[in-house]
């Protein structure tokens, strides 16, 4: 056999024993008017309290902030929807903040406190959050996988 082809099921071999140590916990998908969130950005007090810092920091840098802050918005509804709670016991939406990987790839980080209801509530110090943005001129989305990894 080649060299090619023995990486080649070496890599498969190692993609499969990664899927197979993840367990699906929860989905959740959102969408929101943008409309709606343009209009609710011009409070201060809704931005503070829907949007961490680093979020209110960077849309500083972008030419259209209604996207921004709607994508995020569906963001964090998608994630707790995952999660099966909603907001509840506790979770604020500044609690989850919506960043980018240096490729521009969306991900999700939360705070010790949300970590600490995921663990409480599926028994899982380690999970991965997959997500997926998308918008256009008049809504945006967001999809959330939750899943939780076996040790």
């Amino acid at each position: 056999m080649s060299q090619f082809f023995l990486g080649f099921q070496k890599l498969l071999k190692n993609l499969k024993k990664f899927v197979d140590d993840m367990e699906l916990i929860g989905n959740g998908v959102d969408i929101v008017e943008n409309s709606r969130i343009k209009l609710s950005i011009k409070n201060d007090k809704f931005v503070k309290r829907i949007y961490s810092i680093y979020e209110i920091n960077k849309s500083k840098s972008m030419k259209n902030k209604v996207n921004f802050f709607a994508k995020r918005f569906a963001a964090k509804e998608a994630f707790v929807k995952s999660l099966g709670i909603g907001f509840r016991k506790g979770i604020n939406f500044s609690d989850i903040s919506v960043t980018n990987n240096r490729l521009g790839k969306p991900i999700i980080k939360v705070n010790k406190k949300v970590k600490s209801l995921i663990y409480e509530k599926i028994k899982l110090k380690n999970f991965k959050i997959f997500l997926s943005l998308s918008d256009e001129s008049k809504h945006s989305i967001a999809f959330v996988i939750l899943k939780g990894i076996k040790k």
